[in-house]
């Protein structure tokens, strides 16, 4: 039998993070201490439906027994060993991920800004290697989010994100991704590379049109301008195929990888054609704990997962039946749902009025969803999440959009 006298004191932790933690998060009013699956638990045993995921990155949902196990696996035999040495991880990582991008090369790195980071620099060491020094201009789109860095915000459009940090890295121009004749304009010959997510995350969940990918591809063809994709949310399987550019028709010289990739164990990686794996000198870049043991341990389980087990087939059928879902949603509701957006299990809820109340209703009825560019409800649920909690998500914010309706109108 427990002692009471002698159990711990309950921590207040949002008090305790309040005396001790920078304060540069918004945290919703609820302590996680457990998952499994779609579900994670609170400290007080409430249940939530997790169609977040961490922000995409729990990609196989909570406490995956296979996951846990590989690492655990792993943590007993050798965690990390730094890059001054071999391990037998990386190389056969970096083959899978070649396979799937159809880009030879893989530099690893332990989140998506830091390969947004290492695809910047890379670009800027190809023209310095090929003597055009001068050719150091990006351009970006507008509503792009890169990662907080240096490098990923000067590339990242908003406005509140960038201005408290300014200067930032200069030579970066944005267009609007509704603008294919602006990019042809801003794209010549000083110009390093272009940088884009094929589908917006942050910046609202817009995906972009083949009609500008198009755009892209031909003035990027036209000058010799290298192409960078940011696939940190996108990609590996989160909208039914490896990656999103194939849909529109892109060829990337550079890929940024994340989220998803460690399936909550941190790891990014940059990939590259061998045009520019050539021009990279031992020493242009490096990370300490980039491509460690565990991270890869981590990121083969995921794709082993992803593609041997067809993962991605079943967020094809799962995806469709989400946004079945989703439309039926917005038919219900037309005053407060006024666009969707999005692909496969990566989906916007574009509203009239500002998410907010969305989200913290959601919360409360137990669903997790997040907002994004003001007025758009996001979704980006573990890639195993099935039909019967996918309707279980939907029927929560069925009843969440009607109260909120009902509001607007009374």
């Amino acid at each position: 039998m427990t002692n009471d006298s002698t159990d711990p004191a309950p921590i207040d932790v949002p008090a305790l993070e309040s005396k001790h933690v920078l304060q540069v998060y918004r945290r919703a009013p609820i302590v996680l201490v457990r998952g499994s699956g779609v579900r994670v638990y609170d400290d007080q045993d409430r249940m939530f439906l997790d169609l977040i995921s961490g922000v995409g990155v729990a990609s196989l949902g909570h406490a995956n027994p296979g996951l846990a196990e590989a690492i655990a696996d792993q943590a007993r035999t050798l965690v990390h060993c730094s890059n001054l040495y071999y391990h037998g991880l990386q190389g056969r990582l970096a083959e899978r991920l070649a396979a799937l991008s159809g880009l030879s090369r893989a530099f690893f790195c332990n989140s998506g800004a830091e390969a947004v980071e290492a695809c910047l620099k890379f670009a800027r060491r190809v023209w310095h290697t090929r003597g055009a020094v001068g050719r150091h201009r990006f351009v970006a789109l507008r509503h792009s989010f890169h990662g907080r860095t240096f490098g990923a915000l000067s590339a990242t459009w908003e406005p509140h994100y960038r201005e408290p940090f300014e200067p930032l890295v200069p030579s970066v121009t944005f267009v609007s991704p509704d603008d294919p004749d602006a990019l042809g304009t801003a794209v010549d010959d000083t110009t390093a590379a272009v940088i884009l997510e094929p589908l917006q995350g942050e910046g609202g969940v817009r995906p972009l049109t083949r009609e500008f990918a198009g755009a892209v591809q031909a003035a990027c063809d036209r000058t010799g301008t290298l192409l960078i994709v940011d696939e940190v949310q996108s990609g590996l399987g989160r909208t039914g195929v490896p990656f999103y550019f194939s849909t529109l028709g892109l060829r990337p010289d550079l890929l940024a990888l994340g989220k998803a990739l460690g399936a909550g164990v941190p790891v990014g990686a940059a990939m590259m054609s061998e045009d520019v794996a050539e021009t990279i000198r031992p020493g242009d870049h490096g990370s300490t704990y980039g491509g460690n043991l565990l991270a890869c341990r981590a990121a083969l389980f995921f794709l082993e997962q992803l593609v041997d087990h067809d993962v991605l087939g079943h967020v094809r059928r799962v995806g469709a039946h989400l946004e079945r879902g989703l439309r039926d949603l917005a038919t219900r509701h037309p005053a407060l749902v006024i666009e969707l957006r999005g692909a496969g299990l990566m989906w916007g809820i574009v509203l009239s009025r500002d998410a907010a109340r969305v989200i913290e209703a959601a919360l409360q009825r137990g669903l997790l969803v997040n907002r994004t560019g003001g007025t758009v409800v996001r979704m980006l649920p573990p890639l195993v999440i099935s039909e019967a909690e996918i309707d279980e998500a939907l029927a929560i914010l069925d009843s969440v959009c009607g109260e909120l309706g009902s509001e607007a109108t009374a």
